[in-house]
């Protein structure tokens, strides 16, 4: 097997897990604006004159939603850029 040294594992390591973290974290979020949205045109067709509180619910959700995606991007960037583990442990 590969002989690496500690640390070239650990950057390793911390590039696979951001890649499958960004993944997940703008996947799950995507999806879920999509269904926010899905439902919201859904209650606009049922009641149009509840459209513009549908509307004003729909813009807050999405962009709770997207800090979320937001924050994901944060955490990956730390590991990428200032990787706290290999601190730690060296």
């Amino acid at each position: 097997m590969w002989q690496l040294d500690s640390s070239t594992l650990i950057t390793i390591l911390t590039i696979l897990g951001s890649t499958i973290g960004i993944v997940l974290g703008c996947i799950v979020p995507a999806v879920m604006e999509g269904i926010a949205v899905q439902k919201a045109l859904d209650g606009i067709t049922r009641q149009p004159d509840a459209a513009n509180d549908l509307r004003t619910t729909l813009l807050i959700s999405m962009a709770l939603l997207e800090s979320t995606a937001i924050y994901v991007l944060l955490v990956i960037l730390v590991l990428i850029f200032a990787n706290p583990l290999l601190d730690r442990f060296f």
